[in-house]
């Protein structure tokens, strides 16, 4: 990888400065997922197959936010402020787009999961080589994520009811927390 890829745009953190930043805002989504499914499961349950299959995308994503638990204060990175609203909007947005159904739910993972695949693509590009370790953790991390998306298109995600319309919303909702997160 190029030291100019690595640079990033003018004003964009660098260094310690940028794992700061990667790892704030990565806490801060790996907690939203995990409160979107707990909103998910509250109301579909865990005994369907919707259910079944959000208990394990729930699963994985709470070994990705332990594992940012452990290394946020590790690199004495700093948490994003908004914890607190991420912690209501994430179970507000996994609880209402599951009233709409199985569907819905698995339409609301497609548009995270596909935000997210973009989000840490774009973050693996930009740390430097040094930080391999780092990479190698959200490159899994974002092949898992990339398994719920398609889990959720196996699910019928496709079929919820206004399933584009909901998709650009939660990409746009998702987009718009990943920004403020990194900054506050």
């Amino acid at each position: 990888m190029s030291a100019a890829r690595n640079l990033g745009l003018p004003g964009e953190p660098a260094g310690e400065k940028l794992i700061d930043r990667v790892l704030r805002v990565d806490l801060a989504g790996e907690y939203g997922a995990v409160r979107i499914y707990e909103g998910q499961l509250a109301v579909l349950g865990r005994t369907s197959p919707a259910g079944a299959a959000i208990a394990h995308m729930a699963e994985q994503e709470r070994r990705h936010l332990e594992a940012f638990e452990r290394l946020v204060p590790e690199r004495r990175a700093r948490p994003t402020l908004l914890q607190p609203l991420w912690h209501v909007a994430g179970f507000a947005l996994g609880a209402a787009t599951a009233m709409l159904g199985p569907k819905g739910a698995m339409a609301c993972t497609v548009a995270v999961e596909e935000v997210i695949d973009e989000h840490y693509r774009e973050q693996i590009a930009t740390l430097p080589d040094s930080e391999a370790e780092l990479k190698t953790t959200l490159e899994d991390f974002r092949r898992e994520e990339v398994e719920h998306r398609d889990e959720a298109l196996a699910q019928g995600a496709e079929a919820a009811p206004g399933f584009e319309l909901l998709r650009g919303a939660i990409k746009a909702g998702s987009r718009a927390a990943i920004w403020l997160s990194s900054r506050l």
